[in-house]
C-alpha cells in the first residue's frame, strides 16, 4: 500500500543549511560609494545622502544618489538637488511598513519630479536639468530619471543591466511621437538653403532631449514625468554606475565596466572619467558615481569578464516577480538567486502614473493634491481622470485628485492648452 512517504525526496542536509543561509540574507546590504568628474561647463552636480531615516515601524533606512546635469545655466540643476528628495518624501504616506514604503516610491518620484519642475518654473530662470535619481532601500534599488544621464547595473553574475531611459530625441521614437502629438516640433537645425545638420530637436527652444526638470522657454511638453525602474538584487549583490552623458557618449557600458573592473569605488570613477576624456577629449562636463553593494560578511566579487552579453532593457535579462512555489529538485536549490525586476513604468502621462496599482489607496489622503501635497477642500480637487481618454472604465470622481494649479501643469504637459505665458525676470543664472 502506498503513502504519501513514497512522494517526498530525501533532500542533503548541505543544500537544506544553504537554501536557509540565501533565505536568510542580511536585510541591508554593506555599500561603498565614490565619486570622479572632471568640468567643463561646471554644470554636472551630484548628491549623496546616506542612512537616511525611514519614517514608519521600523529603524529601516534608505541611501540616495543623484546626478543632474544641467544645461544653459546651472539654476535648475542646483534647485533640483536641493529640492528633490524632500519634494520624493513628502509624497510618501506616512506610517507604512517597509513593504508598502517601497511600494509606493515610484508614484511618489512621479510626484516629486513634476512638483520640482512646477516650482523651478515660478522662479522664472530659463536654465534645465537632466536627472538619474537612485534610492537603495536594503536590497531593493528604484531608480528615476529624466533626460540622458544613465544608471547601469553589473550583477555579481555578470549580467549587465540598463536601469534609466535615454530621452533623446534623436534615439527615442515614442517621445518623438508624443511631442508632436502635444504641439511641440521636431526637427534638425536649419542653416539656410534647406541643409539641416545636428541631432534632432524639439521647437521651439531647440533642445535635444524630450523630458528634464526646468527649460521653461522651451514648452511644457517637455515633461518631468521620470521613466522608473524598481529591481530587487541578488543576494550576491553588484556594481552601480551612475554617469553623466560626457561619459556615455564616449564609452559603452562594458567599456566603462571593463575598464575599472577589480578598483574600489573611488578609483573604479576615476578610471571610468579619466577612459570617457581619453576617447572624445572633456567637451563636456563628466560625472560618474560608483556604488558597489554586497553581503556585509563579504566584498563583491569582480564578476567574470568573458561572454557576457547587454541585454539593457529587454525583459528577458530580469526574473519576474513570481508567487510560483520552489521545485524540490536539487538542482533548484543550488542555482543562485537573481535580479528580480519589480517594476518599469515610463509613461509621461500623469493620469497614468498617478494611478497608483499597488493596494495602497486607502493610505493617501483623499483631498490632497498628488503633485504638491497641499490640502483642499472637498469640491475643490479635480481628478486625475477628468476627461481621460483612457480605454479603462474611469470615472472622473475617482481619486486621486489634483489641485487647479497642478491640474493645468497636466493639462499643459499633455498639449490640452497652449504652455502658458511665460514670466521674465532680470535674475540671471
Amino acid at each position: 500500500m502506498s503513502t504519501t512517504r513514497e512522494h517526498h525526496q530525501t533532500i542533503p542536509l548541505a543544500v537544506l543549511l544553504r537554501r536557509e543561509l540565501a533565505n536568510e540574507r542580511v536585510e541591508n546590504p554593506e555599500f561603498v560609494h565614490g565619486q570622479a568628474s572632471q568640468s567643463k561647463k561646471g554644470e554636472d552636480f551630484t548628491l549623496i545622502k546616506t542612512e537616511c531615516q525611514r519614517i514608519g515601524d521600523g529603524a529601516s533606512t534608505y541611501s540616495v544618489f543623484g546626478l543632474f546635469d544641467g544645461h544653459n545655466g546651472s539654476a535648475a540643476a542646483i534647485y533640483t538637488k536641493e529640492n528633490l528628495l524632500n519634494n520624493v518624501i513628502a509624497a510618501v504616506p506616512p506610517d507604512l511598513n517597509r513593504d508598502e514604503w517601497v511600494a509606493a516610491l515610484p508614484r511618489a518620484l512621479v510626484a516629486g519630479f513634476v512638483k520640482t519642475d512646477k516650482d523651478f518654473q515660478t522662479r522664472a530662470r530659463t536654465s534645465g536639468t537632466t536627472v538619474t535619481f537612485v534610492i537603495i532601500e536594503g536590497w531593493i534599488v528604484t531608480v528615476a530619471s529624466v533626460g540622458d544621464s544613465r544608471c547601469i547595473l553589473e550583477s555579481a553574475e555578470g549580467g549587465i543591466y540598463y536601469l534609466s531611459a535615454d530621452h533623446r530625441l534623436e534615439c527615442n521614437v515614442e517621445e518623438r511621437e508624443r511631442i508632436t502629438a502635444s504641439g511641440g516640433e521636431v526637427g534638425r537645425l536649419n542653416t539656410g538653403g534647406g541643409s539641416e545638420i545636428g541631432p534632432l530637436r524639439c521647437w521651439p527652444g531647440g533642445l535635444c532631449l524630450s523630458r528634464s526638470i526646468g527649460d521653461v522657454d522651451v514648452g511644457e511638453f517637455i515633461v518631468p514625468v521620470p521613466h522608473v525602474k524598481q529591481i530587487k538584487l541578488s543576494s550576491a549583490g553588484g556594481r552601480l554606475i551612475i554617469s553623466s552623458d560626457g561619459v556615455w557618449d564616449a564609452v559603452s557600458a562594458e567599456v566603462a565596466l571593463d575598464c575599472c573592473r577589480g578598483m574600489p569605488p573611488e578609483a573604479a570613477a576615476a578610471q571610468i572619467v579619466k577612459e570617457a576624456v581619453h576617447v572624445k577629449g572633456l567637451r563636456d562636463d563628466t560625472t560618474c558615481i560608483v556604488i558597489d553593494i554586497s553581503q556585509p560578511e563579504k566584498p563583491v566579487a569582480p564578476p567574470p569578464a568573458p561572454n557576457k552579453k547587454v541585454k539593457g532593457v529587454l525583459k528577458l535579462m530580469f526574473r519576474k516577480k513570481s508567487s510560483e512555489s520552489s521545485s524540490h529538485s536539487d538542482k533548484e536549490y543550488h542555482q543562485p538567486d537573481v535580479v528580480e525586476e519589480l517594476l518599469e513604468e515610463g509613461s509621461a502621462m500623469l493620469s497614468e502614473r498617478l494611478d497608483t496599482k499597488y493596494p495602497l489607496c486607502n493610505m493617501f489622503k483623499l483631498f490632497m493634491c498628488a503633485v504638491c501635497q497641499v490640502e483642499m477642500k472637498p469640491d475643490e480637487g479635480i481628478s486625475i481622470h477628468a476627461d481621460s481618454s483612457n480605454s479603462r472604465k474611469l470615472r472622473p470622481w475617482d481619486g486621486p485628485f489634483l489641485c487647479p494649479s497642478c491640474q493645468e501643469k497636466k493639462e499643459a504637459m499633455e498639449g490640452k492648452r497652449p504652455s502658458g505665458v511665460r514670466q521674465h525676470s532680470s535674475d540671471s543664472d
